[in-house]
């Protein structure tokens, strides 16, 4: 893989990962248009520790608030605070893809990649997204959020395994479903990001450096996620401010449609 590969994947990597259309898809699909070699899911995942620094540092003073209140909830083992509610409903949520990455993991690194599979998944979760954004009422801010809500939005989460299905799409789309204002989906979706990319990089990042070691596209590829991926946050929670998801579900139709057309052409 080249500097310049490298580069584009990792700016992918940032801007699709918060974004709601499918960083996995978009990774998996640009070698696969663009003739260059399949860098694994094992480089993706690397990647995602990009996408982990830019969660870290956009969300700084939320993280200390939350840490501070997992002390004194395991200090008083009692849950008083809406930042130790959300502790809470950030472990729950995490649950679902923890178990199902596990599960799933031979699937999301062969069946799942195939991109008639990733189009198809662009297509509906774009108009389920549209749907859900234009008829749901997304009247509840985060803090009225209950121990289900975190779990059917983890649930959600677990369809991210399949490229094409976007893991903040997915939670972003059942955050509205439950009736969560769009910034309050959007800002639960970046946070239960951390626990789900951190828990896949101990997992995956030392056996691609035992692989391929700390090269110099691998480095780039990094720089460049954590860079587009603060960008992506800042813009999206700007942006759903005053605007529907319909740009974010018209393109996820559009991108899947091409592919189809592409796989057509090919075959």
């Amino acid at each position: 893989m080249t500097v310049f590969q490298a580069l584009v994947l990792g700016v992918v990597q940032g801007l699709a990962e918060f974004l709601p259309i499918s960083s996995s898809a978009h990774l998996a699909l640009a070698p696969w248009l663009f003739g260059w070699p399949e860098p694994g899911l094992g480089f993706d995942v690397a990647l995602h520790v990009g996408t982990l620094v830019a969660v870290l540092v956009y969300f700084r003073r939320e993280w200390v608030r939350l840490l501070a209140a997992c002390w004194r909830m395991l200090a008083t083992r009692r849950i008083e605070t809406v930042e130790q509610r959300r502790v809470l409903h950030l472990v729950i949520a995490t649950i679902p893809g923890a178990v199902g990455g596990v599960l799933l993991e031979h699937y999301a690194e062969t069946t799942f990649r195939a991109p008639t599979l990733i189009a198809i998944a662009l297509i509906v979760l774009g108009i389920l997204l549209w749907l859900v954004d234009t008829v749901s009422a997304e009247d509840r801010p985060l803090r009225t959020m209950r121990w289900y809500d975190s779990l059917l939005i983890g649930l959600a989460q677990v369809l991210a395994l399949v490229p094409g299905v976007s893991r903040s799409g997915g939670t972003i789309t059942a955050g509205l479903a439950l009736r969560f204002d769009r910034d309050s989906a959007a800002t639960f979706s970046f946070l239960m990001s951390m626990p789900i990319i951190a828990g896949a990089a101990v997992m995956e990042v030392p056996r691609v450096l035992r692989q391929v070691g700390i090269s110099t596209p691998l480095v780039i590829g990094v720089l460049a996620a954590a860079v587009s991926g603060w960008a992506a946050i800042a813009i999206l929670l700007r942006y759903v401010r005053r605007n529907s998801y319909g740009v974010f579900a018209a393109y996820r139709i559009l991108l899947g449609a091409v592919i189809l057309l592409v796989v057509y052409l090919r075959a």
